[in-house]
């Protein structure tokens, strides 16, 4: 958690007064209109292959990304500060941004431009904020760390009916990229101590709580990850409505009996869900209740001074987790960090995990073939995660695909074998997998994926008869285009004469500017050759055939990549449909890496199993520490 203390830099404080419309374009005032629906925010305004940012964000953004400051028309007889980032690399903007505290509103155009011509030349192409993107919101693979988990964290309260009571507190946690979500009841006393052994990495808290001054030591400790919101969204009369809509259930009921104070924190959190994801929603599971008393009380000094994360100065490398971690899956690392920073009360579920622990200490052969079949296993909920915030990619697909082969091998290889009851458990969930699923991934996803859907060529070849026949139509025509250039040369007599293509002119023939006469030199010529573009050492001409030549491969491409696309979205529709039982298979997966992992620890160490029983009783012989 970062401890840092708002200063008059931070990111949330405003430098410069509010643009207000008057005397700008209609694009600033669009700008304008938006910006004002979202001041908490940096907002990435989409300009073509750009994210702009204007006014006092412009500022922010310049200084906080090292990016130039230039400006960009007037306000109120002023300059307008502007900068931007490439959408493409807008990953990587974003999280030096979110490191430094910074929300960013993302802002698209939702119409096409040629939409935006018919209602008049001057008119703005539509645009609209489609993400908030915050530190506790995160999906993007970039911005994630595999073995740390992004909690969004809700402080839930109820006053009490003496004046003098703070009432009744509840925090409920999600972890968006994964799906997590848990809740528990809290106390004022509690509260940070509770919020550390989570470790968030944003709070969000209604206003008049943010505000109430027996609480601000809380809120002036957390610093910049506790963020104010509308009290609204943490109403409990209303959050059991909330809750069934979100889930798209008739009642909530069968998750369990909730306090008001655990409604109220549950309903905040998916109320900044929805805020932030507008449209969108993430596959999250259903908010599961902690038993106060089920994890070890560690007040935050001594939680610090463990280590169990990071040191001191906040680095991974010295912790406790650095020291033990044999996990070789980004959700195993996850679960071991979640254990060591919630310890077990109970000695009957710490006997369990042991179990699980001394099978793989005992059974050598099936430990390292599990090993095996783990390290071929992707980030299945985050994967899952981006498929249905429609962030995923053709790799998502294949991760999952990839996950579901390895499930299918560990299944396999534990078929015969009696298991103590964590680990029956995990393999009654890998088993509850999607077979079909898995099925129609493998025959449907190519060997090598590209990141972005948009490129094609993810299809494997034979799986679709139409998209096969696209393909070869626009390859051949790639053939095709290599014999024309070869018959231009032979025509013209230009041995450097070349058939290239752009985004702008699409195929043109091009030669230097010295050859222009047997381009353009007679009547015939110029009647063979319509001119295109003059560049400073070149010329660039078409030619009827080719003109056509480029419609026929065009059509083919585009009708290649919309199958590959429709494709995509089919997978996509179903891997959503089969949300829960991935999530609870990958949750196997990584009760299985965690086990397995720290049996081989204790091999390679010479760790004994120890003896947890309910006494006061605390002897440790020969012991040592693991750092």
């Amino acid at each position: 958690m970062n401890m840092h203390m708002p200063t008059d830099t931070d990111a949330q404080e405003t430098t410069t007064p509010a643009p207000t419309m008057g005397g700008v374009t209609p694009m600033m005032e669009q700008y304008i209109e938006i910006k004002a629906a979202n001041p908490d925010s940096l907002l990435f305004y989409r300009m073509g292959d750009f994210y702009e940012l204007f006014f006092d964000d412009a500022e922010k953004a310049s200084q906080a990304l090292g990016i130039v400051l230039t400006r960009r028309g007037k306000h109120q007889g002023h300059d307008i500060p502007m900068c931007g980032v490439p959408v493409h690399a807008a990953d990587d903007y974003l999280q030096k941004l979110i490191a430094q505290g910074f929300r960013v509103a993302v802002c698209e155009q939702i119409e096409d431009p040629a939409e935006a011509k018919k209602r008049g030349s001057k008119s703005v192409v539509r645009r609209d904020v489609v993400r908030l993107v915050t530190p506790g919101t995160i999906t993007e693979d970039k911005l994630l760390a595999p073995s740390e988990s992004s909690f969004l964290m809700a402080l839930g309260r109820v006053k009490g009916g003496n004046a003098a009571s703070q009432g009744s507190f509840a925090l409920a946690w999600i972890d968006i990229s994964t799906g997590a979500f848990r809740v528990a009841e809290t106390s004022a006393e509690r509260l940070l101590a509770d919020i550390f052994r989570v470790d968030p990495r944003e709070l969000i808290v209604a206003e008049p709580v943010f505000h109430d001054a027996e609480l601000r030591p809380v809120f002036d400790v957390l610093g910049r990850i506790a963020n104010p919101q509308p009290p609204s969204l943490f109403d409990s009369a209303s959050a059991t409505g909330r809750i069934a809509r979100f889930f798209e259930v008739a009642t909530p009921d069968s998750f369990g009996t909730f306090s008001r104070a655990e409604l109220s924190a549950i309903s905040g959190a998916i109320a900044y869900v929805e805020k932030t994801q507008k449209a969108e929603r993430p596959p999250l599971s259903r908010p599961e209740r902690e038993e106060n008393g089920s994890t070890l009380f560690i007040d935050p000094a001594t939680r610090a001074n463990l280590e169990l994360l990071r040191t001191l100065s906040g680095s991974r490398e010295g912790s406790l987790f650095k020291a033990i971690d044999r996990t070789v899956t980004g959700g195993g690392a996850r679960l071991l960090a979640d254990r060591l920073m919630a310890p077990l009360t109970d000695p009957a579920l710490i006997s369990a995990r042991l179990d699980s622990v001394s099978f793989f200490r005992a059974e050598a052969r099936l430990c390292q073939g599990l090993r095996t079949s783990l390290k071929s296993v992707a980030d299945m909920p985050r994967a899952l995660s981006r498929l249905a915030l429609h962030r995923g990619g053709p790799r998502d697909l294949g991760a999952l695909s990839a996950g579901f082969e390895a499930a299918g091998a560990i299944a396999a290889l534990f078929a015969t074998t009696a298991l103590p009851a964590e680990l029956a458990a995990a393999l009654a969930a890998i088993h509850g997998l999607p077979k079909a699923l898995a099925r129609h991934l493998g025959e449907a996803l190519d060997d090598e994926l590209p990141l972005i859907r948009r490129d094609g060529g993810f299809v494997r070849s034979g799986y679709n008869a139409e998209l096969d026949e696209m393909r070869a139509l626009r390859d051949e025509s790639r053939k095709v285009i290599a014999g024309l250039e070869r018959s231009l040369i032979e025509e013209t007599g230009i041995r450097s004469l070349k058939i290239r293509h752009n985004n702008v002119l699409g195929y043109y023939i091009e030669v230097t500017a010295n050859h222009h006469s047997i381009m353009t030199g007679s009547d015939a010529a110029k009647a063979r050759f319509i001119h295109r573009q003059t560049m400073a050492n070149a010329m660039r001409f078409t030619t009827t055939e080719l003109a056509e030549l480029e419609s026929k491969i065009a059509n083919a491409a585009d009708k290649a990549l919309s199958i590959e696309l429709a494709t995509f979205d089919r997978l996509t529709a179903e891997v959503v449909s089969e949300a829960d039982s991935i999530r609870a298979g990958a949750e196997a997966l990584a009760v299985l890496d965690v086990s397995s992992a720290l049996a081989l620890l204790s091999e390679s160490e010479g760790w004994c199993r120890p003896v947890v029983d309910s006494s006061l009783a605390f002897e440790i012989a020969g012991g040592r520490h693991p750092v």
